[in-house]
């Protein structure tokens, strides 16, 4: 290291200014800079104030206006300003106009910044992935960002389960890549109204997570060809209740018009008699032909509503077999076009790779599941309905053994089930946990080449793995605060989860990138020890000197500084995710 140091400025956010230096290098700072955002500059660009925004979040900055009226004001640390390439900060409120003003097309531009700078890392860990000869692990979740209840300011806000309550708010629905190095990134976030659920949501998970990945397995077309056939096979019967119920409303309309022209006969004759009697001043007997002739009147009236109602239920019956029959050819015309498209990925798939997806319950639909399974994935995740659980009970016997799998949770399973209603038999294990003086049950689904049925506790485990999501999910709202939406415009609530899940990536990048700058020694502060939490509420906090030699930028922690002592090397060169 060179003696011949230039000091440079004090900051009062050390690691925002490393990771500004990143930023500058991976090409995030120029990215941003280049979008074209359609506002006005006063004082600083829209683009600075579209970063500031990133840096804010980098910084695990609670409210949009503790960029300015925290302890140590973001907008005041010139040293940041010039790690990050910008000639200065804009106040929150600078900030906060340019948010609100950003269109739909400009946020894009901006999230697509954002995916660009992404790529080459996500890459990187799938071809790592595929060194190791792992599969693709991938994490599918929804999480609520709720608002006031009584607020009316926030577009497109509605009503949907968050937390286990009803609240006011959004949904984000995301996908996470389990990593060899970085243990979990985010791959994708998709905003959606409060009242999006879980189940409306796992193609487009999917779709999204693809589109990231620029991969996909193959798509499992033979098993589509027989559900086709088999749906086909089903339909046949209505097609022929149909044929036969529409006879029935042919027969039913004829005896119907002979029941009419019947009693039409019997009025005419009775209309004859009356005025026979009339005519010759007789008394009607109740043996007597003009009181027959009555009774026959009103027994072929009779006959005639009868006929009238079996005629309607008849039509009735074809009208509700109509409807049933066109929503199963809506069905099979809806899987013929998706063989027609899975056959196309396939023949434009040639790099195909495994691919596992987890989710939890709320995406547990059989649809869901044999969508899944169909575009090739490796499936797990739990049964949507309660139904299958109690279906489930009903089968334990007191001769099957339960397996024990956690410190309070037993499996019992089944291969290959077939489930009512399923497109596809699928592995299936039973769960029960202890918690206290209850039970309580769920049920597992899992399909494709694992034997999950031969060990249990590692299907239970693997399961689990889910918890990584949960984390990251928990991470961005404990650590990023995800959940407190700094403005109140929906393209700019968009970009805030956007950046959020960017920030967690960013973070993981960044450390990685630092260790390798700095060779382990007593004054360097080993950066791979710190956890993202810490980093940003920490080490985004502390003070600094920065200075700059003929090497790059030093970074000397001030001796107040938690990390007094330790100082960190910034090169001057440039980096890349390998």
């Amino acid at each position: 290291m060179s003696n011949d140091k230039t000091l440079v400025q004090q900051t009062q956010h050390a690691f925002l200014i490393a990771w500004g230096h990143f930023a500058q290098q991976i090409g995030l700072v120029s990215g941003v800079s280049a979008v074209e955002l359609k506002q006005k500059k006063y004082v600083h660009t829209p683009q600075t104030k579209a970063l500031e925004f990133v840096v804010a979040t980098l910084a695990g900055c609670r409210y949009l206006q503790d960029i300015s009226l925290a302890a140590h004001p973001l907008d005041k640390d010139a040293a940041v300003a010039i790690a990050w390439n910008q000639p200065g900060w804009a106040d929150y409120t600078g900030v906060s106009r340019t948010l609100r003003g950003l269109s739909w097309p400009e946020v894009h531009a901006l999230v697509a910044v954002l995916v660009q700078v992404s790529q080459p890392f996500i890459q990187t860990e799938l071809q790592l992935l595929r060194n190791q000869d792992q599969r693709v692990q991938l994490d599918g979740d929804l999480t609520g960002l709720p608002v006031s209840n009584t607020s009316q300011t926030y577009p497109n806000a509605a009503f949907g389960h968050m937390d286990d309550e009803i609240r006011l708010g959004y949904q984000a629905a995301v996908v996470s890549l389990v990593s060899p190095t970085y243990r979990r990134l985010w791959l994708s976030v998709a905003h959606h109204p409060g009242d999006t659920v879980s189940c409306t949501q796992a193609e487009a998970l999917v779709r999204a997570a693809e589109a990231r990945l620029g991969l996909r397995p193959v798509r499992r077309t033979d098993l589509l060809q027989q559900r086709i056939a088999t749906f086909q096979a089903q339909m046949t019967p209505v097609q022929e209740r149909l044929q036969t119920q529409q006879q029935a409303v042919v027969t039913a309309h004829v005896r119907l018009t002979e029941a009419q022209q019947q009693a039409a006969d019997c009025q005419r004759e009775l209309a004859d008699l009356e005025h026979a009697y009339q005519s010759q001043q007789r008394l009607a007997r109740p043996t007597s032909r003009l009181v027959q002739a009555r009774d026959r009147v009103q027994a072929a009236a009779n006959r005639c509503l009868r006929r009238q109602t079996a005629w309607q239920q008849a039509q009735q019956r074809v009208a509700k077999t109509i409807t049933q029959l066109a929503a199963l050819e809506g069905e099979l015309r809806r899987l013929q076009e998706r063989l027609a498209r899975f056959m196309q990925d396939n023949a434009a798939n040639p790099h195909a790779v495994a691919v596992e997806f987890r989710l939890d319950a709320g995406f547990g639909t059989y649809e869901n599941v044999a969508l899944l399974i169909e575009l090739g994935y490796e499936v797990y995740t739990k049964a949507y309905s309660y139904q299958v659980v109690c279906a489930l009970k009903r089968r334990i016997t007191e001769q099957m053994t339960w397996t024990r799998v956690g410190a309070n949770a037993e499996m019992v399973a089944w291969a290959s089930l077939t489930l009512p209603h399923c497109a596809y038999p699928l592995d299936v294990a039973l769960e029960r946990f202890y918690t206290g003086q209850t039970v309580k049950h769920a049920a597992l689904l899992h399909f494709g080449a694992d034997p999950v049925t031969q060990d249990l506790p590692a299907w239970f485990a693997h399961y689990n793995g889910r918890q990584l999501i949960e984390a990251g999910i928990k991470e961005g709202k404990q650590v990023f605060y995800l959940h407190r939406i700094k403005v109140r415009a929906e393209p700019a609530i968009y970009l805030q989860e956007c950046c959020v899940l960017f920030a967690a990536n960013f973070i993981r990048w960044a450390q990685h990138w630092l260790a390798k700058q700095n060779a382990p020694a007593a004054d360097v502060l080993d950066v791979q020890k710190l956890g993202v939490k810490r980093q940003v509420q920490v080490a985004a906090h502390v003070s600094a000197q920065v200075s700059r030699d003929s090497e790059g930028w030093l970074l000397t922690f001030s001796e107040h500084s938690v990390f007094a002592g330790k100082v960190l090397r910034l090169s001057a060169g440039s980096t890349s995710p390998s």
